[in-house]
């Protein structure tokens, strides 16, 4: 697939419409935990995404591996540290801050792992990074709505498993560059059903379980939906499509506007407000992204680019 020399209004609206679902995700999380255990949220969430797609969608031929890896690392290690996190004192606008982290940790490992080397603005933005997070780790409480340092340390976590699912994304591009992203998704998410199924089981226990079902009401049951559907199966086969068809450096600028958004939708959903020394490490997290990106200079570039309808 070729790609396109500047975003169109309409890919302009899509990496718009990514940067949105995935800032009020962490607010639907936080929403759906109320009433159920991070463990069967998990099950839930990729059940939906993937029951009944996988009888219509065709499998992309690309090794079960790769699924599996994907699915594995993405859905339960990504989504089941997250929830985890979230459960046990991460607030949700820091949520938004911490996991975009990932791009760090993905520098890190795709240099052993895939043989690409990093420049040097991509080490001095991950240095950056690095000092903005020690500070927000420094600024944790245990207070009412305030960070605790387990709820930090379990999305950093997260934020490394979705690094990981980061990294078989681009085996998966050189095992077949022009795989159908949508199906990728449905097919993944088959994997980590049985996996948060059992944990649930586990943790919380069968008559806990079979109460958290019989006792669902609209709220959970639409947080599960917008959970599967819209942040899973549409944002991700949206992004992916977008990084088909242009540059990454034109792409990934826009998710620096994920925590914009979860910050303000914490705000105004549960009142949260961070600290000023939170958000003074969330600078340094957000300077370190744009060091890392390269994003002064490819901005200035692509503002400069003749724009097509």
């Amino acid at each position: 697939m070729t790609e396109a020399t500047s975003l169109s209004r309409a890919d302009f609206g899509r990496a718009m419409g990514v940067v949105l679902i995935w800032g009020l995700n962490f607010v639907v999380m936080k929403l759906g935990l109320r009433d159920l255990s991070p463990m069967l949220l998990g099950a839930l969430r990729f059940a939906a995404a993937a029951l009944p797609l996988i009888l219509f969608v065709r499998r992309p031929a690309l090794p079960w591996r790769l699924l599996a890896a994907y699915g594995l690392a993405q859905g339960l290690g990504q989504f089941g540290l997250l929830f985890l996190g979230l459960q046990w004192g991460m607030t949700a606008g820091m949520a938004s801050v911490v996991m975009q982290t990932q791009a760090f940790f993905t520098l890190l490992l795709a240099a052993p792992l895939l043989g690409e080397r990093a420049r040097p603005s991509q080490w001095l933005g991950l240095c950056v990074a690095l000092a903005g997070l020690v500070v927000i780790a420094m600024a944790h409480g245990d207070g009412p709505g305030q960070m605790t340092l387990i709820g930090f340390v379990l999305t950093l976590s997260a934020a490394f498993m979705w690094a990981s699912s980061n990294i078989v994304v681009r085996f998966a591009v050189r095992a077949a560059p022009g795989y159908d992203p949508f199906g990728f998704i449905v097919w993944s998410s088959l994997f980590p059903i049985v996996p948060f199924s059992l944990f649930a089981l586990a943790l919380d226990g069968p008559e806990k379980v079979l109460h958290q079902l019989a006792g669902l009401d609209l709220g959970a049951v639409l947080a599960v939906l917008f959970l599967a559907w819209f942040a899973t199966l549409l944002a991700y086969t949206l992004w992916t499509r977008l990084l088909q068809r242009h540059p990454a450096g034109r792409v990934v600028p826009f998710s620096l506007l994920v925590p914009v958004v979860g910050l303000a939708a914490a705000a105004v959903c549960f009142g949260e407000r961070p600290s000023p020394a939170q958000w003074v490490g969330t600078a340094a997290v957000l300077l370190g992204l744009v060091i890392n990106q390269g994003l002064a200079a490819r901005t200035l570039g692509w503002l400069r680019a003749p724009q097509r309808a």
